[in-house]
């Protein structure tokens, strides 16, 4: 113990150090070396650096001041502007306080020279003892003592600090803020001279303050030194700075303004903790304004050039790591995080040392101790508080920073995001795994491939990952409007990478390809990888905190049981990597977790894209199967990954009882020492921070481990994702790379290639196509309309993505070009439309200025005014999450009015008018595209209706079906070589209608709308504390409350064991107190303790490992049945929830449920017995603090209730506020094709930083209040755990050190464990919160259940009969009717067509049928009630070609015969059928076959090819009935003809309802069915209606082109 004697001792010459020796002469070097000259010092310092900083500031020219004041400026006003100019009334009213401490100060010292001139014995009056007056009792002169000279030169200091004062009150600007800083400084250096000379003497037995000569003068001196130099700059509160001055926040946040006290203790959120504690839902308005230095427009600028890939290369910097950029964005944050790291660590040896030497002192009785034994106390109480201000700091700069870097790291993928080149790769499969039979090829990652139509006209993206080079950035390619000679070959050092990612993850994944959808890849890493990489950022506790700790323990260990702490430190040494080898076993678990949650999210994502198509064809089973089974392959991992973590607890947990066990029995055993109290209860808290350190270290690794998976993720998105050409060369490339068109106005192709994919990544891999569109020599006539026109899949759109650059170039020689100029701008219309959620006039503004004159306009030759009549919101209406209120015609013309809105002088239109009925199109044609706002235009437009488009086209490109250009040139010239133009153009005469004026052209009366156009509802966010029925979901999850139960049985099973090993060590010590003579049987106390601790260890494996695999299984059905829920609830729900928010349950909460809440819940009900259990020994050893202890146990909670009240409410708001900025980036990553062709980057990017401050705004309050009550938790526990060791020590001193030991470690157990609690049980709740979010999806409306009662019989149905009686129907309960009273029958095997003007309910009758809408009525299928049948079976006997087909992603085959029931020669018969492929092949002239890749949502084939595999799979089905809903729509005539011969054959026993535009398609029909406003007005045969003058029918074949033909066909009727 002689080292902590040792120190004792020196802590005891420190206090006394300021007070000279009685005996040292006065001398020179004496008196320069007084601790009173400091403050004269630091005045002459100060004051050189003040003049410094004078001259060195640039002279400024002051304004003329007013000749007079304005007469109605009142003495009021000036004084408030005079204030207001130096801080505000508080700072002034602080500072004018400082001055007049300051000037008492000045008085006081004078006062001290003055009575220093008094002989020595006038002064002391016979105070033998008494120390040398002030000026060592001489007269003033020259040779004054050293006393008194000291004295002078405080009173210099003091004067110089008044004066800096008073200028700090009269100044103004950085002069004003210089003075009260120097000043500040100054006068806290006389505090703690004062503090040194008076008051630290007076902790050892023999020391007196030096100055105590007049006591009265003595403190008040060091009451106003404490008041100016402590406690005002303590409590000033501090002046904004703003971070950019030329753009200040408008209010300052509070922890920008308040004082370092407020700063330190977290005062400054008093006003928000108390203010949501009292209401159930805090409004976000109340909520801290978000600090300028967290606004992310100032954080772009301070880390883009670090992070972005891009600006490094084109700066010439080298590529790097993003976590080497990280570092050097952060680089501040973490030089001072490592500094609050070591001071905390310090301060937490505080406690253990003043336990022993408290201790030693009740051993010795006061033996030789020469400092007072309230310094140890006050060591006790310091040790948390100093450790919980020091982490304060720490925490305030680690999550600031974690606030940041989430913001800084969405703006980073996003922006990498807008640059990526889609391709046809596949998405995530949510296929289920190859079946025998079939074949599913694995793709290498990176291997992209080309094909045609790659998101033709589609806004949906698919991406490819993989090396482009060996260093990581990305190969430039040959650019857009580049000559041949520059291209550049792509890298091939990148193979090797590929195919080492491609192995590793070869026998993990089992998709059919490691590309991942974008949307999929991107809500994982934004709802996963930030948040994993995020938690990583205390990595500074593995390489400064523990090391550090580490070290501290062994040498303190050493000091009190010398070698025995070495032997047991070299045990811990080499049992070391065994943690380490088992956290490579994580890591590689969670990596593979990882892929597995990529494949999750994507099934889930890509699910809920075409939710619509899976509801129709009675999927849901068949999607929940292939969910769950990438659920489990998830699950699998999460559990080895909890297993292991498991495993690493229980390690890290017994190596340091191991060593303890070690230490101990080598000290007495070997050392043959005695096992003190004092020894043991201060070795005691040392082994339980190793245990802590090596808990912390595990879990730090768990996160780091997850963080570098996730930041090396990340960071291959960056560097290796694969970017459009224009991204992929620097700018010295794009300048010797220039076109030679590239500055004029030529829009056009020359001896240029184009393909999906780079054909340097590789050859095409099976499942992939080899689409290339080559164009010898195409220039389109500037100024005027150019149609595109071709067969399906030709490459129509193609020719469109080129121009954008969304293709690979491939230069064919010196004279390869291409060029689409951007000067005048760019618009482009998407075959698929894209809208957002936001209004009609927004979506048609997008951005642009508003006019109303040009937007009326607008709206009227686009069709639009009568659509927007129907809307009671008219142009303000919401058109939901992908324009689910719009019909497929509305989204159409909302698409091309953007367009024509724009100022863009070229115009990309895709294909507008497939959407369209013929009125409407014929409307668009003639008063749009041949309208004023069209001319001088630019038009490129891609069509199949030639005959419609002919009188404006100037300009004709014919395509092959192979992609080649047959010709172009003026219409009249083109037909005369193109054969196929001519027989398409006769045969689409017929759909064209004379009538001048638009019809009404409802919308789609999907909704009720209210007033203010709102359809999406805000998202829903619970009040109060977390509900019952939350809790009940997750307790249910595990088994009930019996297993509860049995828990925390087990958890005061192991927990008695752990309080009893450490009552076990003190009564071991007690008996060396009993007999001191030596006769302590060692072996028999070691080895019971050891019994205790095996016991203790084996009980707490036990409840892990049993809570780790039941936790799993509570994971699995709380996933299940939310996914069941979503894809059982209706389309109302559907339409009016953002697929963000339904993403987010399935990223983010579904992350906290299966990570930590599981854990903690097994934490809070751990800690709750072991508070209980601690706080009754406490009692029973000292029951007079059962008060206090009480006390703080009530004080505790309450705060505790005030925090999680105030935390429930920041994260409700926080996670409600994440929703939107998920909502934008799905929504621009949707249409990312129409956000780069429009050249809308900037204008995303700036809603993004919007959207990532108002989520940060919360997120900063998050953090803070958990800092809140960590500090008054802390403060409440030293108070308690102190004045404990005061009680025992000055009161209740009789126990004997051992109890008086035991009592101290179960009081700092108790009061930390309060602390601990009160968090926990917070983050116990706030994790809850994820629950209460999914238990709200989880009581959503659904559809009906499955019933038993409601299967049909097995041979149902054995007709297509379809009986109608009264069938009304609406979108919702209480919207309006868009069905009314329909009656009709329909014989099994007949045909009937639907027609009516867009909106009159086509649509909705089909989805009446299949009991998708609320309907009402009698709907008899094959004689059976269809309200009667279980929906799957209705949808799966029903098939249905929606207007907007969708495909999932995996292979053709999987598409055509999800459930494996069909031989390849039938599904190969069905895409003959169709004709999508022919006895030869493709019918593109691609390697199509039943193994080739489907890309999400098809995205990789044509709007009309898509049609043709969705009807393959309708005739492959074989169902009674098959509805289809405008499926040719899209298609050329020539495969509209094959598909209508098609379906005559292969379906000519079932049951066919068409809902066609063409007229041609459905004259041969049985029956003809006309609606109108959503009402049966016709329903006969075609002959009979075109009897009838007065026929809607009739009227429709009179005004078509082809009159007569039609007649001819009804009069023939059916032929097969």
């Amino acid at each position: 113990m002689s080292a902590l004697d040792t120190l004792e001792r020196i802590v005891a010459r420190v206090s006394q150090s300021a007070i000279p020796p009685p005996d040292r002469p006065c001398s020179a070097s004496a008196i320069w070396l007084d601790p009173r000259l400091l403050p004269a010092y630091a005045s002459a310092l100060s004051l050189l650096i003040l003049l410094l900083t004078t001259l060195s500031r640039p002279s400024l020219k002051p304004p003329a001041p007013p000749l007079s004041p304005a007469p109605d400026e009142g003495l009021r006003k000036r004084t408030a502007t005079f204030v207001k100019a130096r801080g505000g009334w508080v700072v002034y009213a602080f500072n004018v306080t400082r001055v007049l401490g300051a000037a008492a100060l000045v008085g006081l010292s004078i006062a001290a020279v003055v009575l220093s001139s008094g002989q020595r014995e006038e002064v002391v009056k016979g105070q033998a003892a008494a120390q040398i007056p002030v000026g060592g009792g001489q007269r003033w002169d020259w040779m004054w003592d050293c006393t008194g000279r000291a004295e002078v030169a405080v009173l210099v200091g003091y004067t110089y600090g008044t004066l800096l004062s008073i200028l700090a009150v009269t100044l103004t600007g950085p002069s004003r803020a210089a003075c009260s800083l120097h000043a500040a400084w100054l006068l806290f250096l006389q505090f703690l001279v004062f503090f040194w000379r008076n008051v630290l003497p007076l902790t050892t037995f023999t020391g007196a303050p030096a100055d105590g000569t007049l006591p009265w003068l003595l403190w008040t001196r060091g009451s106003f030194a404490a008041l100016v130099g402590f406690a005002l700059p303590a409590l000033v509160p501090r002046l904004y700075v703003p971070l950019d001055p030329a753009n200040p926040a408008p209010h300052p946040a509070p922890e920008q303004t308040a004082s370092i006290f407020s700063f330190m203790f977290f005062l400054f959120l008093e006003p928000i903790v108390f203010a949501a504690w009292r209401v159930p839902q805090l409004p976000y308005e109340r909520l801290p304004p978000l600090p300028d230095t967290d606004w992310s427009d100032n954080l772009r600028d301070r880390a883009m050039d670090a992070l972005d890939p891009l600006r490094r290369r084109d700066a010439g910097k080298p590529a790097r790591h993003l976590f080497w950029g990280l570092m050097s964005v952060f680089r501040y944050e973490y030089a001072a995080m490592a500094g609050y790291l070591v001071m905390e660590v310090l301060c937490r040896f505080l406690g253990p040392i003043g336990i022993n030497r408290l201790l030693t002192y009740m051993e010795k009785g006061g033996e030789g101790a020469s400092v007072r034994p309230w310094v140890w106390i006050m060591f006790m109480f310091l040790a948390p508080t100093l450790n919980t201000l020091a982490f304060n700091l720490y925490i305030f700069t680690s999550t600031r920073m974690t606030v940041q870097a989430e913001s800084i790291l969405t703006q980073v993928i996003f922006e990498h995001a807008l640059r990526v080149r889609l391709t046809d790769d596949t998405a995530i499969s949510a296929s289920p795994s190859p079946t025998p039979g079939t074949s599913t090829p694995r793709v290498a990652e990176g291997d992209a491939s080309a094909h045609a139509q790659s998101a033709s006209g589609t806004e949906t993206a698919t991406l490819v990952e993989g090396e482009s080079n060996g260093e990581g950035s990305p190969t430039p390619a040959p650019s857009t409007s580049a000559p041949a000679a520059a291209a550049a070959p792509a890298s091939t050092n990148g193979d090797k990478g590929k195919a080492k990612r491609a192995a590793a993850l070869a026998g993990s994944t089992g998709a059919p390809s490691k590309a991942t959808h974008l949307s999929g890849k991107i809500n994982n890493m934004f709802g996963t990888d930030i948040g994993n990489m995020i938690d990583g950022r205390d990595f500074l506790f593995l390489i400064i905190d523990c090391p550090l700790e580490v070290l501290l323990c062994m040498w303190f260990l050493w000091v009190i049981l010398s070698w025995a702490a070495v032997v047991g430190m070299l045990f811990i040494l080499v049992t070391l990597p065994i943690p380490g080898l088992i956290a490579s076993k994580i890591q590689d678990a969670q990596r593979k977790m990882m892929q597995k949650t990529d494949l999750r999210v994507q099934a889930i994502t890509e699910s809920l894209g075409i939710i619509r198509m899976i509801k129709m064809f009675g999927w849901e089973p068949l999607v929940e199967r292939q969910v769950g089974e990438v659920r489990n392959e998830e699950l699998h991992y999460i559990r080895l990954r909890k297993i292991l973590g498991m495993l690493n607890n229980i390690i890290s947990g017994m190596l340091p009882l191991i060593t303890m066990i070690i230490t101990y029995a080598f000290y007495t055993l070997v050392l043959k020492r005695e096992l003190d109290a004092a020894r043991v209860f201060s070795s005691v808290p040392v082994f339980d921070t190793l245990r802590q350190d090596m808990g912390g270290v595990i879990a730090m690794l768990t996160n780091i481990i997850k963080s570098k998976v996730s930041l090396d993720r990340v960071n291959d998105f960056m560097r290796s994702s694969r970017l459009l050409d224009r991204f992929r060369r620097t700018p010295v490339e794009s300048a010797i790379l220039a076109a030679p068109v590239a500055e004029s106005d030529i829009v056009g192709f020359h001896n240029a290639t184009f393909t999906w994919s780079d054909p340097a990544d590789g050859a095409l891999q099976p499942g992939q196509r080899n689409f290339r569109l080559h164009l010898d020599d195409v220039i389109f006539k500037t100024g005027q309309v150019n149609v595109i026109v071709g067969p399906t899949g030709c490459g129509k759109t193609s020719i469109l993505m080129a121009l954008l650059g969304e293709m690979h170039f491939e230069a064919q020689g010196v004279d390869s070009w291409f060029s689409l100029p951007r000067r005048g701008g760019v618009a482009y219309a998407a075959q698929e439309s894209w809208v957002q959620n936001d209004t009609i006039k927004n979506n048609v503004l997008f951005g642009s200025p508003y006019e109303e004159a040009r937007y009326k306009k607008v709206l009227h030759q686009c069709g639009l005014e009568p659509d927007l009549a129907m809307f009671n919101a008219g142009d303000d209406t919401e058109v939901g999450e992908r324009g689910l209120t719009l019909s497929g015609g509305q989204k159409a013309r909302i698409t091309l009015a953007r367009a024509v809105y724009s100022p863009a002088q070229v115009l990309l239109l895709d294909d507008i008018v497939s959407a369209l009925d013929v009125h409407t199109a014929r409307w668009v044609v003639q008063k749009c595209l041949q309208g004023d706002l069209i001319k001088g235009r630019t038009v490129l437009l891609v069509t199949h209706a030639v005959a419609l488009i002919a009188p404006i086209a100037t300009n004709v490109i014919s395509l092959s079906a192979h992609g080649r250009i047959i010709s172009q040139g003026p219409l009249d010239k083109t037909l005369t070589v193109d054969p196929t133009l001519r027989a398409e153009l006769k045969e689409s005469e017929q759909t064209l209608d004379v009538v001048e004026d638009l019809p009404g052209d409802e919308p789609k009366p999907a909704e009720d709308k209210s007033a203010e156009g709102k359809l999406v509802v805000k998202e829903e966010m619970a009040e109060g504390r977390i509900k019952w029925a939350s809790i009940k979901l997750f307790t249910d999850a595990f088994g009930g409350s019996w297993y509860w139960i049995l828990l925390g049985l087990g958890q005061i099973l192991g927990l008695g064991l752990d309080i009893g090993g450490t009552w076990w060590l003190g009564y071991w010590a007690q008996a060396y107190e009993k007999k001191p003579d030596g006769g302590v049987n060692v072996v028999y106390y070691l080895f019971v303790f050891m019994g205790i601790v095996t016991l203790q260890e084996a009980m707490w494996f036990i409840l892990q490992l049993v809570h780790a695999l039941v936790s799993i299984r509570a994971c699995r059905k709380i996933h299940d049945a939310l996914c069941e829920s979503v894809l059982g609830s209706t389309l109302r729900w559907i339409d009016s929830t953002p697929v963000g928010r339904i993403v987010s349950r399935f990223t983010q909460d579904i992350r906290e449920i299966d990570g930590p809440l599981t854990g903690l819940a097994q934490i809070i009900t751990q800690m709750t017995v072991s508070l209980v259990m601690k706080f009754v020994v406490i009692i029973v050893i000292s029951p007079i603090f059962s008060i206090p202890g009480a006390f703080i146990l009530i004080v505790g909670l309450a705060l505790g209730q005030v925090y999680i009240a105030a935390q429930m409410c920041v994260k409700r708001l926080r996670s409600n506020w994440r929703s939107p900025l998920y909502n934008h980036l799905n929504a621009a990553v949707t249409g990312l094709i129409s956000v780069r062709a429009y050249g809308a980057e900037d204008s995303f990017k700036v809603e993004l930083r919007k959207r990532a401050d108002a989520y940060s705004r919360p997120s900063r309050t998050f953090y803070n209040l958990n800092r809140w009550i960590t500090t008054r938790a802390d403060l409440l526990g030293a108070g308690f755990s102190s004045g404990l060791a005061a009680y025992l020590v000055y009161v209740k001193n009789s126990i004997g050190a051992s109890t008086t030991g035991f009592s101290l470690t179960m009081a700092i157990g108790f009061s930390s464990m309060i602390l601990y609690w009160v968090r926990v049980s917070n983050m116990v709740e706030i994790s809850a919160n994820s629950l209460e979010r999914i238990r709200d999806y989880l009581v959503i409306d659904h559809e009906p259940t499955p019933t038993e009662k409601g299967k049909p019989p097995a041979y149902w149905p054995a007709s297509g009969n379809l009986k109608v009686e009264n069938l009304s129907a609406k979108y919702s309960k209480d919207g309006p009717l868009v069905l009314e009273n329909i009656t009709f029958d329909i014989k099994s095997g007949e045909r009937v067509g639907i027609v009516g003007r867009t909106g009159s309910g086509k649509s909705s009758l089909a989805l009446s049928l299949l009991r998708l809408i609320p309907t009402e009525g009698k709907v008899y299928f094959d004689g059976r009630l269809t309200s009667d049948l279980n929906l799957d079976a209705l949808r799966q006997n029903i098939a249905i070609i929606p207007q907007e087909p969708t495909l999932i992603s995996g292979t053709l085959r999987f598409n055509l015969d999800p459930l494996s029931e069909h031989d390849d020669a039938s599904i190969y018969d069905a895409l003959r059928a169709t004709g999508l492929i022919t006895d030869t092949g493709a019918a593109d002239g691609t390697n199509l076959g039943l193994d080739s890749t489907v890309a999400n949502a098809g995205s990789n084939f044509s709007v009309g090819q898509r049609q043709l595999i969705a009807l393959a799979r309708a005739i492959l089905r074989g169902t009674r009935v098959l509805i289809l809903d405008e499926a040719t729509a899209s298609v050329d005539a020539d495969t509209d003809s094959t598909i209508q011969t098609s379906i005559r054959v292969e379906l000519r026993n079932a049951t066919l309802i068409t809902i066609a535009h063409r007229l041609l398609t459905i004259m041969d029909y049985d029956k003809i069915m006309v609606l109108d406003a959503g009402k049966l007005v016709e329903f006969d045969t075609p002959l009979a209606l075109l009897q009838n003058e007065k026929s809607y029918f009739r009227s429709l074949v009179d005004e078509s082109g082809d009159k007569e033909n039609l007649v001819s066909i009804a009069e023939k009727g059916r032929v097969v």
